[in-house]
C-alpha cells in the first residue's frame, strides 16, 4: 500500500508548487479540491491545506472541516489554510496593517519544535497575504514570527497540527525545503520510499492485475509521455499491446517517418496511419482554436475507433480491444478539475475528458499522477533513448494550435520548413537540450518586406522558446542574438513565403506556451 500526503487545495496559485516539492522528497502526494476530498485511509499520512486568493472573511471564502484531521493525523496549513484553522477554532484574523508579500525573515524561531528542526532564525521565507492572525486561540503557540507578523507559525497544544503563514514551497523561503522534510519525515513519519524504480515495479504490477489478458490499443505521438506510457504497458501485456501512430498533417517536417523508425528498435506492436486528408477535409475554413481542439481530438478517436476494430478482425475468435491507452500526466488532470465546480475553459485537453459510448473502450492511464519531469525519470529508470525523454513538449493539436487562423496545406508546408530550421539550429547549437519547449508560429499577418530589387508582402513566423520543469509555469529563453539572427536569416532565405521572423518574450504566466 502506497503511503501518500493528501493536498486540500483552496484555489492558491502555488498548490501544484506544494505537491511537486512534497514529491521531490521521494512521497507521493494527491491534490484534491477542498470541496471534494477524499476517504482518509490507513495509507494518508497527513494533510496539507493550500492557501487561497480569498480571505476567510469573505462571504464565499472556500470552509472545510477539519475537525475529522485535527488531532487523529498531522494537519499543516499553509497561509490561508493556517488562518482559516486559527479563525474557525476561536482565533481572530485581521486585514494586515502591513500587507505582506515577498521576503521576509524569521526573526524568532522555535528550534525545538519538530516542524523547525535545523531551521535558525533570520531564515528568509516568502509572505504573499493580506490578512494575518492578529490573536490565537489560548490552546494555540507561536513557534516563529518575524518582524511584522507575531503569527509566522504555531502548533495546536497537544496535537500535531500547525500553520503557517508564509509558502515554504517557493524557492524564495530558503529553508522551505527542509521545513517540509521536517513535516514529512519528523511528524508525518513519512519512508520517502516513492522512487522512480519503485513507480515502475508497483505500476506494472498494478496493470498486470487490471489488464489481465485483454487488449490495449494506445496512441503514440512520439513523444515523452506516451512513450513512457507504452513502454509501462508493455512489461505489463506484451504484444497485447498495439500503438498507432497517426499521421494527422499537423506533424513537425517528416516526424511521421522519424517516430516510426524511432520505435523500431523498442520491440513495440506499432502501426503508422495516414489521415492526413482526413484531418485537413473537416478543419477547412476553420479559424476558432476551441474548435479547431475539439475537431481533432473527434477526428482521432475516429481513426482510433477504425484502428481498434482492424486489430479486432486480426485477433482470434471472441477476443477485442478493451481498453484505450494514453498518456495523460497530473497537470492534464489536475487542470481539468476546479476547486469552484466548473471553471472557465483555458482550453480543452486532448487527454482529458470521456470517450464517446460507441468506442465501447475503458481508459488506462498510466502515467496520470506524474508531472513531466517525473515521468522523463521514471523513462530513464526504464533505460529508454535519451533523445526520446529529452524530446521537446509537442501539443496535440500539433501545428494547428501553431497556425493562427485556418489550417491550409500550404501554411502547414511553410511552418514545417520554417520550425525545422529552427529546431536544427537549437540542437547545432547546443541549445536544444537547455529549453524545455520550442517551437515556431505562424501568424495571421502578412508584412512587406524588400527581396532583391522587389517588394513583397509575405507571412510572419514567430519564434517561441520556453524554460519550465513541469510546464506549469515557464519563462523565455533568452537565446543570443547571434543565433536568433542565423535563424531568421535562414528561414527568410530558404522557406517560400515567408519575409519577417519575430521572437516571443512573454512568460507564463500571463501568457500560454503555446499561442492557441
Amino acid at each position: 500500500m502506497q503511503e501518500k500526503i493528501i493536498i486540500l487545495d483552496f484555489g492558491s496559485q502555488y498548490t501544484q508548487l506544494i505537491a511537486r516539492r512534497v514529491r521531490e522528497l521521494n512521497v507521493y502526494c494527491e491534490i484534491h479540491p477542498f470541496n471534494n476530498p477524499p476517504a482518509i485511509g490507513a495509507d494518508v499520512k497527513g494533510v496539507i491545506l493550500s492557501g487561497s486568493p480569498y480571505s476567510v472573511h469573505q462571504e464565499d471564502a472556500p470552509a472545510f472541516d477539519f475537525s475529522h484531521v485535527h488531532g487523529s493525523l498531522p494537519l499543516l496549513g499553509v497561509c490561508y489554510g493556517a488562518q482559516y484553522m486559527a479563525s474557525h477554532s476561536g482565533g481572530t484574523v485581521t486585514p494586515s496593517e502591513i500587507r505582506e508579500y515577498g521576503r521576509a525573515n524569521l526573526q524568532f524561531v522555535d528550534d525545538t519544535n519538530p516542524l523547525f528542526s535545523n531551521i535558525q532564525s533570520n531564515s528568509q521565507v516568502w509572505m504573499s497575504h493580506g490578512d494575518t492572525i492578529s490573536e490565537l486561540p489560548s490552546n494555540f503557540s507561536i513557534i516563529a514570527s518575524t518582524n511584522h507578523v507575531r503569527v509566522a507559525a504555531y502548533q495546536v497544544d497537544g496535537t500535531q497540527t500547525y500553520g503557517i503563514q508564509f509558502h515554504p514551497e517557493v524557492t524564495h523561503s530558503m529553508d522551505g525545503r527542509t521545513l517540509l522534510e521536517n513535516f514529512l519525515v519528523n511528524i508525518c513519519k513519512c519512508s520517502q520510499d516513492w522512487t522512480p524504480d519503485a513507480f515502475v515495479e508497483e505500476t506494472v504490477s498494478t496493470l498486470k492485475k487490471e489488464l489481465g489478458n485483454d487488449h490495449v490499443i494506445l496512441a503514440l505521438s512520439g513523444g515523452v509521455d506516451s512513450s513512457v506510457a507504452a513502454v509501462l504497458l508493455h512489461q505489463a501485456i506484451g504484444e497485447r499491446l498495439h500503438c498507432v501512430f497517426v499521421d494527422n498533417g499537423l506533424l513537425r517536417k517528416n516526424e511521421f517517418e522519424q517516430v516510426l523508425d524511432s520505435y523500431k528498435h523498442m520491440g513495440l506492436n506499432i502501426k503508422g496511419v495516414d489521415a492526413k486528408e482526413r484531418f485537413y477535409k473537416q478543419l477547412e475554413g476553420v479559424k476558432d482554436p476551441e474548435r479547431k481542439r475539439k475537431i481533432i481530438g473527434g477526428m482521432f478517436i475516429d481513426v482510433f475507433d477504425d484502428a481498434a476494430h482492424e486489430v479486432d478482425s486480426q485477433l482470434a475468435d471472441g477476443e477485442t480491444v478493451k481498453w484505450l491507452g494514453q498518456g495523460t500526466i497530473y497537470p492534464d488532470v489536475i487542470e481539468s478539475i476546479s476547486v469552484n465546480g466548473p471553471s472557465a475553459t483555458i482550453k480543452s485537453h486532448h487527454n482529458v475528458g470521456g470517450l464517446p459510448d460507441f468506442m465501447k473502450l475503458k481508459v488506462v492511464e498510466p502515467l496520470k499522477t506524474l508531472f513531466k519531469d517525473e515521468v522523463r525519470r521514471v523513462g530513464k529508470a526504464l533505460n529508454m533513448d535519451p533523445s526520446i525523454l529529452g524530446r521537446h513538449p509537442f501539443p496535440g493539436p500539433g501545428l494547428a494550435i501553431r497556425i493562427l487562423g485556418d489550417i491550409t496545406a500550404e501554411k502547414v508546408r511553410i511552418l514545417q520548413e520554417a520550425d525545422a530550421i529552427y529546431i536544427r539550429n537549437l540542437k547545432e547549437s547546443g541549445w536544444y537540450d537547455q529549453v524545455w519547449q520550442a517551437g515556431a508560429i505562424f501568424l495571421p499577418v502578412q508584412s512587406v518586406g524588400v527581396m532583391g530589387d522587389e517588394r513583397t508582402y509575405e507571412h510572419v513566423i514567430c519564434l517561441r522558446a520556453v524554460g519550465s520543469t513541469d510546464g506549469m509555469t515557464a519563462d523565455w529563453i533568452h537565446l543570443p542574438y547571434e543565433l536568433l539572427s542565423k535563424i531568421s536569416n535562414e528561414i527568410i532565405n530558404h522557406v517560400k513565403g515567408i519575409n519577417r521572423v519575430v521572437y516571443d518574450i512573454s512568460s507564463k504566466p500571463p501568457a500560454t506556451i503555446e499561442w492557441e
